[in-house]
């Protein structure tokens, strides 16, 4: 690597890796309002280079939504919410504010499937209670009570006022079908061939990357690739070994699914040049203002919808609002804008959660960092690293420096960027260093609860500063990118209801 690349890969991760957290669920139920529309709860967001076989210089970027999906859970499994917007906005020029917004909008047609009941010569014909009636392929869907499809568009400028084209496939549809989530095996035999039929080549007006690569998009069921210990975390870091084997077995997401967006598109279309390759990345759902209930209620109208779009979910870096935010603000952060981020300051720069970690280990000689104001929290969380990734107004995000090249499947290491360094200090050569982790960017492998308990806890502070920040706090939730495909979507097929 030239010496002013490996130049720029220290300085962005010399500051980036400080991010302020701790763990709980990856933006999981996250905000008291948010619990009451789980179509809309935005639980985790990826922004990585492609590391797939012939994807050089493509950008992935997964979204997922609707946390904490049972595999069992039909009749009606879980359908995005037609009258919602979803939403992935990259900023490439530092402002704060989005450049590009890729909008979701999704549709359920329901093909009322009915079956004559009764005795020959007086039979009815019912509506069948299912969302199928027999086995579902990807070349036939006779059988599906319920299609669901999306639209897929993109915005230049502001996500309101902006510029907005449709995003067409290859093939020139302006629709996309959905996979139906994993119902079992004998309603879908073959989940995984049935599930990739339905990845999209796609057409990004003002989008000729000079490679001629194509961008892919895919919406559907995913088996959940976040790794945490919620039941411990949640009864007051309960952490039954704190300081023990980062694997432990105490994934309590393990049988869970989500519902993921997840675009594949080329780098220089993202950023707004060469010489500048930094993005970021959040996601943001909407619903509108006014919603009145249908008192007659129907499949395609259950409510009445009118007003003007209002931002209820918004994720970008993972765990912040679950342990940064007070109780307080947590619904005012998922309405907010990446540009208003100066009004949550004193949570970064005074952070409660290592307190809180200190009153629970205190008796063992745990100490939370005593450098207020946090200004090792604030460079990554709010401004960004001068010559690489700083941003002119202060912002939260998850910011990828596209000209760090990705690490294979098998080569990277869980901790990320965190292995990078050596008491503190950055050392490119260590073992295990891998730059091409979170934070910049965040792959699926990364184990972002570990790299964020210890860098809460002043893993890059002087020992005088943070007397505990050397401890290898964990979980015990491990996880690796031998948990994940080395293709897109990156994540694995959903567990399905029955085997």
């Amino acid at each position: 690597m030239k010496h002013h690349a490996r130049r720029a890969i220290a300085l962005v991760l010399g500051s980036a890796i400080a991010f302020p957290g701790g763990a709980i669920a990856s933006s999981h139920r996250e905000a008291p309002f948010i619990t009451k529309m789980p179509k809309v709860d935005g639980t985790d967001l990826y922004a990585f280079s492609s590391y797939e076989s012939g994807k050089k210089g493509m950008v992935t970027i997964l979204a997922n939504y609707q946390p904490l999906q049972d595999p069992t859970g039909g009749p009606n499994f879980f359908m995005m919410d037609p009258d919602a917007l979803y939403e992935i906005h990259v900023d490439n020029n530092g402002d704060a504010k989005e450049d590009l917004t890729f909008q979701f909008r999704f549709q359920n047609e329901l093909k009322n499937i009915t079956l004559p009941v009764g005795t020959a010569g007086a039979e009815k014909n019912v509506g069948v209670p299912l969302i199928n009636v027999g086995p579902v392929s990807d070349d036939d869907t006779a059988n599906l009570n319920v299609l669901e499809s999306y639209s897929l568009g993109v915005v230049r400028g502001d996500r309101r006022t902006g510029t907005a084209t449709v995003i067409g496939g290859s093939d020139a549809t302006a629709s996309f079908t959905k996979p139906v989530d994993n119902i079992g095996a004998k309603s879908i035999p073959g989940y995984d061939a049935y599930a990739a039929s339905h990845i999209h080549e796609v057409d990004i007006p003002g989008c000729t990357p000079s490679d001629g690569q194509k961008s892919r998009v895919f919406v559907g069921q995913r088996r959940e690739g976040f790794s945490v210990n919620i039941g411990e975390i949640a009864d007051l870091l309960n952490l039954k070994a704190p300081l023990g084997d980062a694997d432990q077995g105490k994934n309590d997401l393990r049988g869970k699914n989500v519902t993921t967006l997840a675009l594949e598109i080329p780098a220089s279309c993202l950023t707004a040049s060469a010489e500048n390759p930094v993005i970021g990345v959040w996601t943001t759902a909407s619903v509108r203002q006014a919603r009145v209930v249908n008192p007659t209620a129907t499949f395609s109208r259950p409510s009445r919808e009118g007003g003007a779009w209002a931002q209820v979910s918004r994720l970008g870096m993972p765990l912040v609002n679950e342990v940064i935010i007070g109780i307080g603000d947590k619904d005012r952060f998922n309405g907010s804008h990446p540009s208003g981020d100066a009004q949550f300051l004193d949570y970064v720069t005074h952070p409660a959660l290592p307190e809180i970690v200190e009153l629970i280990f205190g008796p063992a000689g745990v100490v939370a960092p005593d450098a207020f104001p946090r200004a090792d929290l604030v460079a990554a969380f709010l401004t960004g690293v001068e010559g690489v990734n700083m941003t002119a107004t202060p912002s939260e995000m998850l910011r990828l420096n596209t000209a760090i090249p990705p690490t294979a499947k098998g080569s990277q290491n869980p901790l990320g960027a965190a292995a990078c360094f050596e008491v503190g200090v950055l050392n490119l050569d260590a073992d295990g260093c891998d730059p091409a982790g979170f934070p910049n960017g965040r792959r699926p492998g990364d184990d972002v609860v570990d790299i964020e308990l210890r860098v809460a806890m002043g893993y890059l502070l002087s020992e005088e500063a943070a007397p505990s920040g050397r401890l290898p706090f964990t979980d015990g939730a491990a996880v690796s990118d031998a948990s994940f495909p080395s293709s897109f979507p990156y994540l694995r097929a959903p567990l399905g209801g029955a085997k």
